[in-house]
This record gives structure tokens, sequence and C-alpha cells, in this order.
């Protein structure tokens, strides 16, 4: 009888363990079947002011951004972690203020080396962790290492256009695939950097056969390298074809995927197909604006029809302000202007050169046709889909990200972050936290007057320092710096800590590399 009643007990045990295990395997697969896809689309030089959504008396049409602002929310007080392309590309995908690497200052090129370490955390790996399966497709100015046969000592990575000896027919390493995306196809810097030669999962496509350059003031691109099947005017339909491809594969899996797509425009060469040539009845890159947004509508439409648009994360933003090349000045003419009411273009600490329209479309779980005047920053996306993911963010990892999941979804409406921390092109800091805004240099510290050379060739007698009230001032014209030197002084301290601590979030301190002779610094720590 004591042998059955154990038997029976035994059997009692394991059938638990069974039901349990399939409670488990069951919320497992539910959890896996409703974690949302992931887009984050990411363009090139886009000015604020280039959005119909955002400025309602821009010229330009923007049908497809506008919709999807319609669809989901639209933030007004984004902005990028820096002023120009490759550091704010790093904060995105590390959650990581870029100045925090050796890059204090100005891009990589097209040869650079990368400038991810290979042991930073990037979101792609996190959200491998987490079930997904990744991709990037686009311009990826991150730097990663060609097989370079001539080791110039020279070759830095601010060199736009060194021209080494590469084997083009070797794979490159620290590239896509080193940092968590499984699949990759795109190139290494900028549309109008050399090589121009398309990388797909770390192997170059093509052995560049040819020599081009374009000296064209809109559509210029440096002299360089080129494979038969890079061809600049179709570069971003071809990026467009390649993203739309992995939706629709992917669209059929039964993991959720992340797909990174960073454009290569509205950015130099400006060159608008002919389907879109004169339709802005602007300039050509107002014509390559429309383009842009053409792109989305095409990735926007292979979502409806996969019947997977509801449960995809959708984002879209630019890498910092509108740049001079789009001519302010022809646009003008036809009362548009890419930087709104900002002050200043791409590169500048000034509001045009990092302040960007910001739209996030979800619509399971998002509200629709809403605004939020929360301020966030590029570098927030790693935190936000931690959170969504259910990832535990490491002490190492994302030292500069605030998850922004509660005003995606509309269940709060309150600042996340009390300090954020904007760079422009020469390495000069400022520090936002309210309405407040105070930065760190004379002029614009990037390609508006006044230059750091025009202060310099004028020997213009300027205050060291700006302190601008936002909510009275957006354009940034009355320096408030002798009328509260209180607060000033507060906010170089709160920046003085954010570079020390190596963080701006809660959490263990970290290092910063490249401490020594970090000259943009010295104002601030001393």
């Amino acid at each position: 009888m004591k042998k059955v009643f154990n038997f029976i007990t035994i059997l009692f045990v394991f059938s638990q363990l069974s039901v349990h295990a399939q409670r488990n395997k069951a919320t497992t697969q539910k959890g896996t079947a409703q974690s949302p896809n992931i887009i984050y689309i990411l363009a090139d030089d886009l000015g604020y002011g280039d959005v119909k959504a955002f400025n309602p008396e821009g010229k330009i049409a923007t049908p497809n951004l506008d919709a999807m602002a319609t669809n989901g929310v639209k933030f007004t007080d984004a902005h990028t972690s820096s002023a120009v392309c490759t550091p704010t590309r790093y904060g995105i995908l590390t959650g990581r203020y870029n100045w925090r690497t050796s890059l204090k200052s100005f891009v990589l090129s097209g040869y650079s080396k990368s400038l991810i370490k290979q042991e930073r955390t990037t979101i792609a790996e996190m959200l491998k962790t987490q079930g997904y399966t990744t991709a990037y497709v686009g311009k990826w100015h991150l730097g990663w290492d060609w097989d370079v046969q001539d080791k110039d000592p020279n070759l830095e990575h601010n060199k736009l256009n060194a021209n080494p000896e590469v084997n083009f027919a070797s794979p490159v390493k620290n590239g896509p695939a080193t940092h968590g995306f499984d699949y990759s196809f795109g190139f290494c810097g900028s549309l109008d950097m050399a090589p121009y030669v398309y990388v797909e999962n770390d192997i170059p496509t093509m052995v560049p056969t040819k020599t081009t350059v374009s000296v064209d003031e809109k559509g210029i691109w440096r002299k360089g390298p080129t494979s038969d099947d890079f061809v600049h005017a179709a570069v971003l339909q071809d990026l467009t074809d390649k993203a739309v491809q992995y939706i629709d594969e992917k669209a059929k899996g039964k993991s959720p995927f992340f797909l990174y797509f960073p454009l290569p425009a509205p950015h130099t060469p400006i060159l608008p197909t002919t389907e879109f040539l004169g339709k802005s009845n602007t300039n050509m890159y107002g014509d390559f604006v429309m383009q842009v947004d053409d792109v989305v509508g095409q990735i926007r439409a292979a979502l409806k029809k996969q019947g997977i648009s509801e449960n995809t994360l959708l984002v879209f933003t630019s890498d910092n302000g509108c740049s001079p090349k789009a001519d302010f000045e022809e646009l003008a003419k036809v009362d548009h202007d890419p930087s709104y009411t900002f002050r200043g273009t791409k590169a500048d600490i000034f509001e045009g050169g990092h302040h960007v329209p910001f739209i996030v479309e979800w619509p399971n779980n998002a509200p629709k046709n809403t605004s939020s005047d929360k301020i966030i920053c590029t570098t927030d996306f790693f935190a936000t889909c931690a959170e969504l993911t259910g990832y535990k963010i490491k002490d190492t990892e994302a030292e500069d990200s605030y998850s922004m999941l509660s005003l995606i979804q509309g269940e709060k409406d309150e600042e996340i972050r009390e300090y954020t921390v904007h760079h422009s092109i020469n390495g000069s800091f400022a520090i936002r936290q309210g309405s407040w805004k105070l930065s760190i240099c004379p002029g614009s510290g990037g390609w508006s007057y006044p230059r750091p050379q025009d202060i310099e060739q004028e020997n213009l007698d300027l205050p060291t320092m700006q302190l601008y009230n936002l909510a009275d001032d957006i354009g940034e014209t009355k320096n408030l710096i002798a009328q509260f030197p209180e607060k000033a002084a507060e906010l170089k301290s709160a920046l003085k800590k954010i570079i020390l601590n190596g963080r701006s979030t809660p959490g263990a301190k970290q290092e910063n590399e490249g401490m020594e002779d970090w000259e943009q610094i010295e104002g601030i720590i001393n």
C-alpha cells in the first residue's frame, strides 16, 4: 500500500511539473508572439522644419510622415546626442554619449576603423538576448576594419579624403555582425565618402573596378573606388528594396525582428530620382526630402501588406539638423526654413543642429494623433527597448539612456530625464534642464555664424558661455548669462558631474576614453 501511495505521489508531482512546464512554455510562446517588431528609420541631415507635421508652414509635402504622426506620437522636443552623423549613430546603438569615446569631435571617414569597441553592448546584441532577429540596412558611418594593404600611420578617422589600398575581396572585421546584427547590407561612410562599395554580411558585394567623383555643388561626392553595382542616384531605392525584402521575409517567421534602417538622404549628394525632380516646387533638396518621405511610405506599406503594422514599433527621426548644403537662401525664396524657428544648422550647438523631428507609430500600444513636448534624446532608444523586452541593463551598458516607453504609450506626462547634453562638431558642449540651456562656447561651435574661425579672425569679444530660456526664446537670441549667473553655475556643475561620472543615469561610475588632453572640457571641470 505504501509503495502504491509513493507511486501515486510521484505521478502527481510529475503531472504538476508537466503542467508548470507547459504553462511556462505557453507564456514564453505568448510573450514571443506579442513582442513587437521594431524598425528604426534614421534620416540623414533632415531638418525639423522639413516635415509638415512639425512645420505646417513648410513648403515640402511629406504625406507619409504626416500619416505616421497622425497614427502615432509626435515628439516636439527631441534631440540627437550630437549635431553630426557618426556620434549620433553611436549613441543610438549604444545608449551612450559619443564624446565618452575617443571621438571628441568631427566624424569618421569611409575607411575608419570601428568606433564601437567589441566589448560594448549594442541594442542589437541586447535584443538578440530577448529573442529578436536583427538587421541593419543602410549607411553605417561607425567605421569597420577594411583589409588595408598599405599600413599608413596617417590614416586617421578624420581624413575624409583618405585613399588607402584595400583588398576588397576580403571580408571586413568589426562590422555590423560583430555588433549584433544577424543580417547587414550597406556601406561604410556617407554617400559622399569613398569607398563606394556595398558590403553584405561583412563581405563586399563586388570589387570596385572604377573611380568616380562628382563636383556638382549639391550632388557632390569625393573621388574614390566605386563598384559596378553602386550607383549613387540609385542607392536610396536600392537600400529601401533590401529593407522591404527583409520585412517580407521576417514577417513569415516566428521571432520578432529589429531593423535598423539609417538612410543616406537627404544628405549630399542630393540626388532625387527622375520621379521626384521638380516635385516639391522648392529645389533639389526639397525633391530629395519628398523621396525620403516616399521611402517611409514604402516601409509602412510593406508592414500593412504583411499584416504586421499593428504590432510593429516604427520610429522615424533624423541624425542631426539640416545641412547648409540644402541651400537655405534658395529655400527662403519659397518661404521654407529647414531649421523651422531654430537658430543654426547641422554641426551647431544651437537648436538647429540637434533639435529634430521624432515620430513613433505603434498602433497596438501607442495613442494616435498625439504630441509630447517632453525632452528626449536619441540615446534613449536603448533603455526604451530594454524596458519593452524586459532586459535588465548592466552598469556598463547604456549609461546615458532613459526609457521613453511611458511617453510612447501615453501612460505618463512627465519628464523622463533631468539633464540632456548636446554636442557640436568641434566638440563644444551644452546642457539642457527644463527650458534652460547652457552652451559652453562663445558661438555656434559649428558652421553657423559666429563660427570658431569667425571669432578668431574677427577678434570677436563674446561671452565664453551662453544661457538661454528656450520657453521664451527658442531662437536663442537673448544670452541671459549676465542676469542669471547662479543658474549657469548650477548647470555647469551638473555637466561636470555627468562628464566625470562616466554616465548620466543612476549606477556605478564608469570611465570615459581619452580624458587626457581633452581640451573641450577644461573650462568645465577645472
